[in-house]
């Protein structure tokens, strides 16, 4: 596996995002025993870089995470979140990223990954009641108190990582960066290379639509939060399709699986990137580890610039409004 550096942080170049072994989509929770193997087996193909957070459960993915890298620490950077919880207003759902919460959240963290820090400690978003100079103040202090080595915003705009950046250096922003969601490419992506900033891309494989192995919304469950996803629903789907046909005529070209495809296009538009596929099943860690080694050529890259473009917004409403702030 190559690595990159987020910042001065050295990751491999794929990650791994646990979210969905314990939250939000179809399966998650129900079989343990595989996300674990999925994680080992992770690490056995050269990937360090696990994405987890406070939230995604809550909580019940970081303890996953940390009964999985037990006895293998040294060989990972573990990245996780906070900020999506008020540990002040008793644990609500509700963005605090005050220096109180923080304090709380980090020790939370700590004890539940079952480590004495943590590698890329994220802002989940961007509370708007609290200066992000106060946040990354309080993040700074926990630097320098070993807690944490390096700090990272997520899904942030870009004056916030500006300002941010100004108080202490931020490793890497987090964001959603996709072949059907190119938005970062506009300003935050440029930003994060002039500021020497990592990017991490989440959702690379468009939660699964890229992949092409989602035909129908009758495949996902109920609890699955993509059933009212606006790119998985009524007319949007079925046009979105197509995007989904057309990453799958490459791949048949390139002799790749879909995923692969996407990924490798991805790494291609910067040395300073590290996806992170998530998954909960080792048949798909194994295919998504190996787009390290895929090369598109600059034909197929050019198709997959040109793609259908998606209808529909990435989240709900109500989740929109917390991205870019």
């Amino acid at each position: 596996m190559k690595h990159i550096k987020l910042g001065g942080l050295d990751v491999s170049r794929i990650g791994l995002g646990a979210m969905g072994m314990s939250a939000a989509y179809t399966g998650a929770g129900a079989d343990d025993a595989e996300s674990l193997r999925t994680v080992r087996r992770a690490l056995d193909l050269g990937v360090t870089l696990l994405d987890t957070a406070e939230t995604y459960g809550p909580f019940t993915n970081e303890e996953l995470l940390g009964r999985a890298v037990k006895g293998r620490r040294d060989e990972v950077v573990l990245a996780t979140k906070f900020g999506r919880i008020s540990h002040l207003h008793g644990g609500a759902r509700r963005l605090d990223s005050s220096p109180a919460t923080i304090r709380i959240a980090v020790e939370g963290s700590l004890r539940r990954l079952g480590t004495d820090h943590i590698d890329l400690y994220y802002q989940h978003r961007v509370d708007p009641d609290t200066p992000i100079e106060e946040t990354v103040a309080a993040l700074a202090e926990l630097v320098a108190e070993g807690k944490i080595r390096h700090i990272g915003l997520s899904a942030a705009g870009p004056a916030t990582i500006r300002r941010a950046h100004a108080v202490h250096p931020i490793a890497a922003l987090q964001s959603e960066y996709s072949l059907w969601t190119r938005d970062p490419e506009a300003e935050v992506l440029p930003l994060t290379q002039e500021l020497g900033i990592g990017f991490v891309p989440f959702s690379p494989l468009g939660h699964g639509f890229l992949t092409g192995a989602i035909r129908s919304t009758a495949q996902l469950d109920d609890n699955d939060w993509r059933k009212n996803n606006p790119r998985f629903t009524g007319e949007n789907f079925r046009h979105n399709l197509r995007i989904a046909d057309e990453v799958q005529a490459v791949a048949a070209e390139s002799g790749a699986t879909p995923a692969q495809v996407a990924l490798a296009w991805l790494l291609a538009k910067a040395d300073t990137i590290a996806p992170i596929p998530g998954t909960k099943r080792v048949s798909r860690v194994e295919e998504n580890s190996a787009a390290d080694g895929i090369e598109l050529t600059a034909e197929q890259t050019g198709k997959l610039d040109t793609l259908t473009r998606a209808l529909g917004s990435t989240h709900e409403e109500a989740d929109m409004r917390l991205i870019g702030r």
